[in-house]
């Protein structure tokens, strides 16, 4: 087991990796969980039916459980409102605490709920996917909204994160590109070197195990020291949001659910890695390079093609990161130096029509 420890200007916490480790953290956290009059789990439908037994046998004090509707279908009023009507059904209270089991949807709402809930309790981070590697850490909690992703929420940090690698054993490919879309991410604002490690790749099925979690915890370590730097999203912290922006808008156009979180960033990455050799010195052809790379990956583009530009740019205005009514994206100066540019809504959808093409002549 491994610890990466997060800073903030009001909070410090760890975040524990490693494999087999829930039984561990109940173990080393029985004085502190004890003192708790109520511990709450809130996970989703397939995460409990897959992985109910390990933690009845792992979590070993009595907690009481809350099961949410899977993923993205979880981030709504109506399941906030559920939440919160539960926890005041069974009497928790201040010195309750809430435990989020699951991938990025659950951590958002529970941490959403645990920062409204009586005006703020505890809440622990154990992640059961890639994707939550970067959306446990940080404190960025929230619900959507049908208008925007992620629109109503606070920034609010876990007390811990436990990411136990036993949870990953279970995950289909499916969510497996979907997490690793913010790993990659990760590399292009961080390490040309580590992004080259990717583009090397021949396939998804090249990726050994033990790599894959040695990225994660580059990745964590990159997100982590980000959010000691910045932890309110003022400056630092929206190189976070690369391929967000137009990612986001895909995700709020398809609809919810219709395409994963990190399928979403993936397809955003290409459009900001095209304005990034606009606006920035990355090499011409490189988000060509990507966009090969992300299909030999598997990642489905198609979804362009079923979104107009006017749904998108509609989205994309609402986004949390326009000002004044202008469009600010994260891009890249060179690959690992993120800033932040203006951009206009011509440049956009220029690079949006070389995406469509490249799509249409792949699917020829």
């Amino acid at each position: 087991m491994m610890s990466i420890q997060v800073k903030t200007k009001d909070s410090v916490y760890e975040v524990y990796l490693g494999e087999n480790i829930l039984q561990s953290f109940c173990s080393r956290e029985t004085d502190k969980l004890s003192k708790y009059d109520q511990l709450v789990i809130i996970t989703d439908e397939h995460v409990w039916s897959l992985h109910e037994e390990y933690v009845r046998r792992n979590f070993t004090l009595p907690f009481k459980l809350y099961i949410v509707p899977n993923g993205e279908s979880c981030k709504t009023f109506e399941s906030y409102y559920q939440v919160q009507s539960f926890l005041l059904d069974e009497n928790c209270s201040r010195n309750s605490a809430l435990l989020a089991l699951g991938g990025g949807a659950v951590g958002d709402l529970t941490g959403f709920v645990a920062a409204t809930f009586m005006r703020g309790i505890p809440f622990y981070q154990i992640p059961t996917t890639i994707l939550a590697h970067d959306s446990a850490v940080g404190g960025k909690t929230a619900i959507n909204h049908p208008n925007g992703k992620n629109m109503i929420g606070a920034f609010y940090q876990p007390t811990e994160v436990i990411y136990d690698f036993h949870f990953l054993k279970t995950l289909p490919e499916g969510e497996i590109r979907s997490g690793l879309a913010e790993v990659i991410k990760h590399s292009l604002i961080s390490d040309t070197k580590w992004m080259d490690e990717f583009l090397n790749l021949p396939n998804l099925l090249a990726i050994e195990n033990k790599q894959l979690l040695h990225w994660i915890e580059k990745g964590i370590r990159v997100k982590a020291h980000i959010v000691e730097l910045d932890e309110k999203e003022q400056s630092y912290r929206k190189f976070l949001n690369f391929g967000h922006t137009y990612g986001h808008a895909i995700e709020a156009s398809v609809g919810y659910g219709q395409v994963t979180h990190g399928e979403a960033v993936m397809i955003g990455m290409i459009p900001a890695l095209m304005l990034s050799e606009l606006h920035g010195n990355v090499e011409k052809g490189y988000a060509r390079r990507v966009y090969d790379l992300a299909n030999r990956l598997g990642y489905n583009f198609t979804h362009v093609l079923h979104c107009s530009f006017e749904s998108l740019s509609m989205f994309m205005q609402k986004d949390k990161k326009s000002m004044n009514g202008e469009l600010h994206f994260a891009l890249l100066q060179e690959i690992g130096h993120p800033f932040m540019q203006k951009v206009s809504v011509e440049e956009i959808k220029s690079c949006d029509n070389q995406l469509r093409q490249w799509v249409k002549e792949e699917n020829k």
